[in-house]
């Protein structure tokens, strides 16, 4: 008999008793980013709930939207496999359960359906068989942070080189900088070159609190003699990996190394706290770039969607 619970407090329960859950994924972080508007289906067999599928609905020109929250680097599906599952048994598994959830999904009468999945998601078929459509995207991993003196040997001679620039002119790591303080930093930063800020300082206070209070999160800034920050990134980690969420950089500040030293910072930090790195991908080309000199390995995951709307598709250019 399969079930459906949209119960946010048996979600919670689930996600608990998992040996590893992603932070984005956890009833706490959807607390903290979207207060009651988030839902979970649970797919559950002979009363014991095999997977979950986290989401969003927002209503936005008049019509719903199932999407990623802010600041939220992965939505949707979770399966606790069985152990020791033959293959042919797991992808017949994801059959029977991504269906179902597509089919619940679909009751939501969506206009527009994106979700980012977690990159341990290889197996998007179902989707496809139902007219959803996919694009691959990256994020960048350093694997192994446990020893940092052998990543660092590993980093490209130039963010070595950018990393010893910023230690020689006097740069420091301050873990003070609080969160208010960080959220007008880098406002303000934003602001200096024309832009404006994508999440408003209320949210990012809930997400900080919130990890705040599990010990999962950290704000590293670097500065020079004079207290002037010259860049600064917000981190929050899991059992498995620390994320490198948000960051800043001061504008005149850009050639003095502080952004490499950061992340430096940041990989000692949690060498004893989790095993890896996740640069929180990008799709552009010149981070890209910088993300790779960390030697971090490319790592693929999927971005899928489906949009019942053609002002909608032409808008989103999908």
């Amino acid at each position: 008999m399969f079930i459906l619970f949209n119960n946010r407090e048996k979600y919670a329960q689930f996600c608990s008793v998992q040996p590893f859950m992603p932070v984005f994924l956890q009833a706490w972080w959807r607390d903290a980013v979207s207060g009651k508007r988030w839902e979970a289906f649970l797919y559950e067999e002979n009363g014991k709930i095999l997977a979950s599928f986290v989401f969003e609905t927002v209503k936005k020109m008049g019509v719903k939207f199932i999407i990623n929250p802010q600041l939220t680097q992965i939505s949707g599906l979770w399966i606790d496999y069985p152990k020791n599952i033959a293959a042919q048994k797991k992808l017949a598994l994801e059959k029977k359960i991504m269906n179902y959830f597509i089919d619940k999904l679909e009751q939501e009468k969506f206009a527009y359906f994106e979700h980012n999945f977690h990159c341990s998601f290889t197996n998007w078929l179902p989707f496809y068989w139902k007219k959803f459509s996919q694009s691959t995207r990256y994020t960048y991993q350093i694997e192994d942070i446990s020893k940092p003196e052998i990543c660092f040997g590993n980093f490209d001679r130039s963010k070595q080189k950018q990393i010893k620039k910023a230690e020689r002119n006097g740069l420091i790591v301050d873990f003070q900088l609080d969160a208010k303080n960080f959220y007008r930093l880098a406002k303000n930063n934003l602001q200096r070159q024309g832009k404006k800020i994508s999440f408003s300082e209320n949210l990012f206070l809930s997400i900080f609190e919130t990890c705040k209070e599990r010990e999962t999160c950290c704000i590293i800034a670097i500065k020079d003699k004079n207290e002037i920050i010259h860049s600064a990134a917000f981190f929050v980690a899991d059992s498995e990996s620390a994320y490198y969420l948000i960051s800043t950089i001061t504008p005149e500040f850009r050639g003095s190394g502080a952004s490499s030293l950061m992340v430096w910072e940041a990989v000692k930090y949690f060498s004893d706290k989790v095993k890896t790195f996740d640069f929180e991908g990008s799709m552009s080309e010149n981070i890209e770039n910088s993300f790779r000199n960390f030697d971090a390995r490319q790592t693929p995951y999927f971005n899928i969607w489906k949009s019942k709307s053609k002002i909608i598709s032409y808008l989103l250019g999908k």
